[in-house]
């Protein structure tokens, strides 16, 4: 979706936001007093896991702050925090694909660095380092939503993991693999030039890949 040339702050696009969110937020916006005067705030609040966690709300126009985005598209401007931009950068406001399921999902690419704030003590070869990373940084991360990660097997420099737990089946396990642990298990062992998902996603309680 390109930019509307109707614009707050002259910026781009932090979040793009669907036709059918748009409208469903207008909507909701149309009952507060002075609809006009607000645009709808996005913020990263937090982290759960290997997700961030968000608040919506309505704001006005005139509260936004320097460094914050503000775009207006086909009549709903979008208010991001400045510290929430980077965070946000290529995001996605939609409805949720179950039509039964109420209120707005947001697909981000971005994922939150599950090794902020981690004092790492990995030592020993890459199988070492890689059970290690994953014990003190990574699966801490992923009981949160009930998963965890495991090393497969270590073949010369590449490294194949498995997802179990809640992440296996899960829609969103490959790329939490990929956009997440594999960030990071590049980031603290830089010898690693490969990490495969091995994960059966036929199997488990929830199997992404069964009819």
């Amino acid at each position: 979706m390109a930019p509307d040339t109707d614009t707050t702050v002259a910026t781009d696009t932090i979040v793009t936001v669907t036709d059918q969110a748009r409208a469903k937020v207008l909507e909701i916006r149309g009952n507060e007093p002075e609809p006009e005067s607000l645009g709808l705030r996005i913020e990263v609040v937090g982290a759960s896991g290997v997700e961030y966690a968000y608040d919506l709300a309505f704001e006005a126009l005139t509260e936004a702050a320097e460094g914050d985005s503000v775009v207006t598209t086909d009549g709903l401007p979008v208010i991001v925090p400045a510290d929430s931009v980077d965070k946000l950068r290529g995001a996605t406001l939609d409805l949720p694909a179950n039509a039964n399921q109420g209120g707005l999902v947001i697909r981000n690419p971005n994922r939150p660095d599950p090794l902020a704030g981690v004092e790492l003590d990995l030592h020993g070869d890459i199988a070492d380092k890689v059970r290690q990373l994953l014990d003190q940084a990574v699966n801490p991360m992923l009981a949160a939503h009930g998963g965890f990660a495991s090393l497969v097997g270590v073949e010369d420099t590449k490294v194949f993991l498995s997802m179990g737990g809640g992440c296996q089946g899960c829609a969103v396990s490959a790329m939490t693999l990929r956009e997440g642990i594999e960030t990071q298990i590049r980031a603290a062992i830089p010898e690693v030039t490969e990490i495969i998902d091995v994960t059966d996603h036929d199997a488990g309680e929830n199997p992404y890949y069964s009819e």
